[in-house]
């Protein structure tokens, strides 16, 4: 097993009709890469993805903090509309954001961000679905598969997973 990441540790939100592929690739990905990986949701429960693939959250989210992890992955789905609404969430992406840690986004995973108050002044991708959003948040969108602005690494969806799983394996080697 590669170990290149063995020094990292990375949050991953879930929570209801969450993407199931843009949570469990990256996630199999930085796990074969050596890095240790939580998946926290608002409660201990089996959430089901968007395709009915489940994915039982190992902590709770108002357990989390910052300081314990070197990057934090937001999944898409409609999840990132709901999790949103949670301060903590918001809380959370402010201090990865202000910490200068990466945050990983692929496809709607750009609202929560936009609820944070962070985007302004980045260059980021994502689903046409949200670039309305996005821009109206201060962004610049760009129609590429993966976008690295800074320590802020965002995708469009599914069939970029390739071009993100490498964005966030290449960002982390590169980071003590």
């Amino acid at each position: 097993m590669e170990e290149s990441l063995k020094n990292h540790r990375v949050l991953f939100l879930v929570g209801d009709i969450y993407e199931d592929l843009e949570l469990w690739y990256p996630l199999y990905r930085l796990q074969e890469a050596g890095a240790q990986t939580v998946i926290a949701g608002e409660t201990l429960d089996t959430f089901a993805g968007k395709h009915g693939y489940p994915c039982q959250a190992e902590a709770l989210l108002d357990d989390m903090n910052e300081t314990d992890f070197t990057a934090l992955v937001i999944p898409g789905g409609f999840m990132p509309d709901k999790l949103r609404r949670n301060p903590k969430v918001l809380e959370l992406t402010r201090a990865f954001d202000r910490s200068g840690k990466m945050i990983a986004m692929i496809c709607h995973a750009g609202w929560i961000p936009i609820s944070a108050g962070i985007m302004k002044g980045r260059t980021v991708t994502s689903t046409p679905g949200i670039k309305d959003d996005l821009t109206n948040a201060g962004a610049t969108w760009v129609d590429q598969a993966t976008v690295v602005d800074g320590h802020i690494l965002s995708a469009r969806r599914p069939p970029d997973l390739p071009a993100f799983g490498r964005a966030i394996i290449n960002y982390l080697a590169e980071t003590p």
